[in-house]
């Protein structure tokens, strides 16, 4: 009797484990980016994906790459790509599932998990996160209870039926996004598919994990940093703190008492000439906001009176604290010397889309820069400085700047998780749990000394990590 009501209220709430799916009816859509390497993880995945089918079926899935489906940098953003599979796939696919480069599935495991769920009615399905604390990066929402808003884990994947898909593209026809920008995507996706309660929330499903340990997952995550390549030195860094003279007393000595000490070189920039820290003036007067203007002297110094071997450069904000260093690994895609030299890279995490509308065209750009940490490779720059792109004022938004210049000379910007905007106590417990996190930004209510030891330093973990990774062989 208890099974039958069970089963009763599982089909009321569209959930049923007698639904008819095969693997044609899922659209498997990789989150990938343009940058090699990125691409080159996300094809192996894809032939992963269809490897694995081909032993199940004889009607391979569609597998997409995000990258390849736009010319558009902000298809990134998803939302925009949504018409496009309701029209290409709306007809013969009950899902659209997504998942990151790194993500792995068990394609049984995870037919089984969607059998479970009517594809008929619309569903919003993924690991279920959830802020602990209201916090400036998701704009303070639900401040009385921020538990109770629950947003995907990219890399456990998630998916959606193709009526919420319909649903959604109807939706974006009708109406234009009302954000121009995005900071933190996997929430503003689900604020948006939510739309103050008129939409679904998120279903959370256990079988998508990030915890390779358990037996009953769909989906896994590796948590390893990308074992891309031999670890950079520390030549081949050169570190560009940004600060100011009112910080110099509080903010510059947690530099140098966390991870200033792993860097070889290092330079501080700041308003004024102070010879004990020692800092350089480089005559641009401080600003409250934007800081375009320091961060394109930066950039100008860095290429005219830099040794010409030094490759990488990383520009960062007195208040950041990042990971040794050390541990930072070249690819062989990415390696200024060869690759980067026809293909530029910055690297820093993608923080803003926005359109600039004009009378004849509009011209979609990706910022993928955040103003407290930002890597540039020599090649990056030298091309950025030879277009003549330049700050319209000293404190305009130095990201949305780079970010339209890069954008217009084609050089991709390369999107990292691991690097952080906010505080660790901004961020679900769950979500940093599978992140080898590379920085944190501001010192708000925190001992950021403490966080830089509790995240960011070498550790002997570290070191067992860096061995394991060693005799990694990649599984794909």
């Amino acid at each position: 009797m208890f099974l039958m009501t069970s089963r009763m209220n599982l089909e009321k709430d569209g959930i049923s484990r007698k639904s008819d799916l095969d693997l044609k009816g899922i659209v498997f859509v990789i989150q990938s980016q343009s940058n090699s390497f990125h691409a080159k993880r996300a094809e192996q995945l894809k032939q992963s994906i269809l490897k694995e089918a081909a032993n199940l079926t004889q009607e391979l899935p569609r597998v997409l790459l995000l990258h390849q489906l736009s010319k558009q940098e902000g298809a990134w953003t998803i939302l925009p790509l949504l018409p496009h599979f309701s029209v290409t796939y709306s007809r013969n696919s009950s899902w659209i599932f997504f998942c990151e480069e790194e993500t792995r599935i068990q394609i049984p495991e995870l037919l089984e998990t969607l059998r479970r769920y009517d594809p008929s009615k619309e569903w919003f399905l993924g690991k279920a996160l959830h802020d602990e604390e209201s916090t400036i990066i998701h704009h303070y929402a639900f401040s009385e209870n921020p538990t109770i808003f629950k947003y995907p884990d990219f890399a456990a994947g998630w998916a959606l039926s193709m009526p919420l898909v319909n649903k959604l593209t109807k939706r974006l026809r009708s109406e234009s996004l009302k954000s121009d920008f995005t900071i933190d995507l996997k929430h503003e996706i689900a604020l948006y598919i939510w739309d103050k309660g008129e939409g679904p929330p998120l279903t959370p499903v256990p079988e998508f994990c990030t915890d390779a340990g358990n037996s009953h997952c769909a989906t896994m995550f590796h948590s390893f940093l990308p074992l891309c390549g031999n670890p950079v030195k520390k030549e081949d860094i050169f570190f560009a703190v940004k600060t100011c003279k009112k910080f110099h007393g509080d903010r510059i000595p947690i530099v140098k008492q966390t991870w200033a000490g792993q860097a070889r070189l290092i330079e501080y920039y700041s308003d004024r000439a102070e010879s004990s820290i020692p800092t350089v003036d480089l005559g641009i007067p401080n600003t409250d906001r934007g800081h375009c203007g320091k961060t394109f002297a930066i950039l100008e110094r860095f290429l005219n009176h830099s040794h010409d071997k030094i490759a990488w450069l990383v520009i960062v904000d007195d208040d950041t604290l990042i990971r040794d260093p050390v541990g930072w690994r070249d690819s062989q895609d990415m390696r200024p010397s060869t690759a980067i030299v026809a293909s530029p890279l910055t690297l820093a995490p993608a923080f803003v889309f926005f359109q600039w509308h004009s009378l004849k065209e509009d011209m979609a750009c990706t910022s993928s820069c955040l103003r407290d940490l930002m890597v540039f490779s020599r090649a990056a720059i030298r091309r950025l400085l030879a277009s003549k792109c330049r700050c319209y004022s000293n404190d305009a938004p130095d990201d949305m700047v780079l970010g339209m210049c890069f954008g217009g000379l084609g050089i991709p910007v390369t999107h990292s998780p691991l690097f952080h905007q906010a505080r660790p106590v901004d961020y679900p417990r769950d979500y940093l749990s599978h992140q080898v996190p590379i920085s944190f930004h501001k010192h708000w209510n925190i001992d950021p000394v403490k966080v830089y030891f509790t995240w960011l330093a070498p550790s002997e973990e570290d070191k067992a990590r860096q061995e394991t990774q060693k005799g990694f062989k990649e599984e794909l």
